[in-house]
């Protein structure tokens, strides 16, 4: 747990990209055993979006990036860092990060990915503002972004319905005013459960060859039924300790912004800590899960549509493959 010390940092701006093809319900129904009543009723799902064939993750980061950079009025000469969270890099090496900050012409910035799951995004925020505030950098952009359809099993109803394809940006910096102000942070993680959720093939532990590809190693593999009681029984207790060390009340919360994991989740974490579900900002139903790119994409539509509005306190919750799983705390 860490209160944020030293200058104060603010999200000055944020962004996000989706790509144009839908893939709804009924569309998976031609491509899998599976309904749009099945769906629904399990994850609160509707629709997802698929990037174009010839997009890759830093395309779409790209784009959610210059939104960002524009509503924030930073250029990219402005920024000190590029922090891309991804799971789903173009390559290996060089980083999403990398190929950003030199199409932005970002020329005074370094560039890193973070790898940490669906939490990836909330890692790099946190990373990103302890380095403001630490006067290390005064100007950073953070992307969470995903291509996740390109590593599912098409044959596998319980992952292939699951996830999309998008990405989130935004800006922090030093802000005069002090709006969108990072207050606090924690993260965690239990690496005892790292095999609930698995991308084995293609690397070191278990290196390309056609055995990998004919068994599927090189797709998402995910215990659904034990990530849902993993994170129902660590978020609720750890979310509680959260605020508490933070000096909030769970009352005192306005939004909730969660990972869009999956709607049931989130409704039976936040029914366990007595929230109602009307304090949660949920998009699942349009994007599904677009792992670390989630909280960002909720956190500016909110902002742009006007739910999220000047003095509300917002938490950012993520939960990830590690287990990873981190909080966040904005006063906007």
């Amino acid at each position: 747990m860490g209160i944020f010390k030293g200058r104060p940092v603010s999200i000055l701006g944020s962004g996000m990209y989706v790509p144009d093809r839908i893939l709804t319900n009924d569309d998976l129904e031609k491509i899998v055993d599976t309904n749009d009543e099945w769906i629904r009723t399990r994850t609160g799902i509707a629709e997802r979006r698929v990037a174009a064939d010839d997009q890759v993750t830093s395309d779409l980061a790209y784009l959610a990036a210059v939104e960002a950079l524009k509503a924030s009025n930073v250029s990219p000469e402005e920024l000190d860092m590029v922090i891309v969270a991804t799971n789903t890099p173009d390559t290996i090496f060089p980083a999403v990060a990398a190929k950003v900050q030199g199409r932005l012409s970002a020329n005074n910035a370094g560039a890193s990915d973070i790898q940490s799951g669906c939490t990836s995004s909330v890692y790099a925020l946190s990373f990103a503002a302890a380095g403001i505030a630490s006067c290390i950098w005064d100007k950073v952009l953070v992307i969470g972004a995903e291509v996740l359809t390109r590593l599912l099993n098409w044959e596998d109803r319980t992952t292939c319905v699951l996830f999309g394809d998008g990405a989130g940006a935004v800006v922090l910096g030093v802000s005069p005013d002090g709006k969108n102000r990072v207050l606090s942070t924690s993260l965690k993680s239990d690496g005892t459960k790292s095999d609930l959720i698995i991308l084995p093939g293609g690397l070191v532990e278990c290196p390309a060859s056609v055995e990998m590809i004919e068994k599927k190693l090189h797709t998402i593999h995910m215990k659904g039924n034990e990530v849902f009681k993993f994170v129902n029984k660590v978020l609720p207790s750890f979310l509680e300790e959260f605020c508490r060390e933070s000096g909030l009340s769970l009352g005192d919360v306005n939004w909730w912004v969660f990972h869009q994991a999956n709607y049931r989740i989130i409704e039976s974490v936040l029914k366990r800590l007595d929230i109602s579900m009307d304090k949660a900002i949920v998009n699942i139903d349009k994007y599904g899960n677009t792992s670390a790119a989630t909280v960002f994409l909720a956190f500016h539509e909110a902002l742009v549509d006007g739910r999220i509005k000047k003095g509300d306190k917002v938490i950012f919750v993520s939960f990830g493959s590690g287990m990873t799983y981190g909080a966040t705390l904005v006063e906007v």
